[in-house]
């Protein structure tokens, strides 16, 4: 079995995707500390050529709190909706993204993980991403555990044999201490390249929501499948 986890992210660029869809089993890593100043309550979108931050509030942000126990503020759902309209009305796959980006803000859900893995679910349905998710705070003991002992502990909990990891891992994790517990390490290099967006140029690194405003369904799923797993 193949596992690969994250930190669960307010809508997320396209590699985090492709990683939830290279494994069998995705892990919200929900247990961790959250992190001020982190992607996970915002990403950016495309405003009038340029990105712009697109976010959702946290209620009293601390790195004292995991994140399954942080709560997403109140606010006005309405307003971040036609924040989305305003951006990408006039973009060929508006009408079916925004159909999925409702329900995201709209969810009723106040618990951070609760909130982001709802979010998760909606956009893994909508590209065609059949990965089980979970959650590291299933897994006993894991909490208690930091960076690599965590992942050897959950994937031998899990009976995995391999772990998938996004490329900026090759800095923090070593193969051969990964096969010494019985886990290959492999990481994920995306090949997905720039699509057409408003204008000629292309501005990278965007939310999965500019993704799905400009690229139909059945392209976003053949640019999922465009990665590598590599062992170095």
């Amino acid at each position: 079995m193949t596992v690969a986890a994250n930190q669960p992210y307010f809508l997320p660029y396209l590699p985090y995707w492709q990683l939830i869809d290279c494994a069998d089993l995705f892990l919200v890593c929900d247990d961790c500390a959250y992190m001020k100043g982190s992607w996970i309550p915002r990403n950016r979108i495309l405003v009038n050529g340029k990105w712009q931050y697109f976010r959702i509030e946290i209620v009293d942000q601390s790195c004292h709190r995991l994140i399954k126990d942080t709560r997403v503020a109140d606010f006005d759902a309405a307003n971040k909706l036609r924040t989305l309209w305003m951006a990408y009305h006039r973009a060929p796959c508006f009408n079916d993204a925004y159909e999925v980006l409702e329900k995201v803000i709209t969810c009723p859900e106040r618990g951070l993980s609760d909130f982001l893995v709802n979010s998760i679910r909606l956009i893994c349905d909508y590209l065609g991403i059949t990965t089980t998710i979970g959650f590291t705070s299933g897994v006993p003991g894991n909490g208690l555990l930091r960076r690599e002992e965590s992942i050897y502990h959950f994937c031998n909990y899990l009976g995995a044999d391999t772990y998938v990891n996004a490329t900026g891992g090759r800095a923090l994790y070593s193969p051969s201490e990964f096969r010494a517990h019985g886990i290959e390490l492999r990481f994920l290099d995306t090949r997905a390249g720039a699509y057409k967006q408003y204008g000629s140029g292309f501005v990278p690194g965007l939310s999965i929501v500019d993704a799905m405003m400009f690229v139909p369904r059945e392209q976003l799923r053949e640019m999922l499948d465009q990665r590598v797993l590599s062992y170095e």
